[in-house]
């Protein structure tokens, strides 16, 4: 499991994975140069350490490097989400306490990808306990 990403890191990454293809470090300085002060071996130092790390690769376009994303913002959360659990000492009551954090819309996310991962868990109001009426004493 790879470690969260520095403060820099993930802006660099945030980059890469928007603009979903091959970037220069004079790319990613521009856009950097929007929000902060910093120089172009900074930038070409981050963007080597991430390609050391695994994070980007990069092919040789003339006298520069062009680096692509390895794999998806949504791989690197997944992958934190699942490091942070893994070391829980209660995995159960990590989660239960993960899902009270989350907003509605965060559950409904998670409700969608639970039927894309497991189509045969039921929805809401679909089991046949959901349908008891108070004759049966729910």
């Amino acid at each position: 499991m790879p470690r969260q990403l520095g403060e820099l890191e993930d802006a660099v990454m945030t980059r890469v994975w928007q603009w979903n293809r091959p970037v220069t470090v004079r790319e990613v300085l521009e856009d950097l140069q929007r929000e902060r002060s910093i120089a172009y071996t900074t930038v070409m130092t981050v963007m080597d350490n991430l390609h050391q790390k695994g994070w980007v690769r990069r092919e040789v376009e003339g006298r520069a490097y062009r680096y692509t994303a390895v794999s998806t913002r949504a791989a690197y959360s997944a992958a934190l989400m699942n490091e942070a659990w893994s070391h829980s000492d209660n995995p159960a009551a990590a989660l239960v306490a993960f899902f009270g954090m989350m907003s509605a819309e965060q559950r409904e996310a998670l409700r969608d990808a639970m039927r894309i991962v497991s189509p045969e868990v039921p929805e809401v109001g679909d089991h046949p306990a959901d349908d008891a009426g108070p004759e049966t004493g729910r």
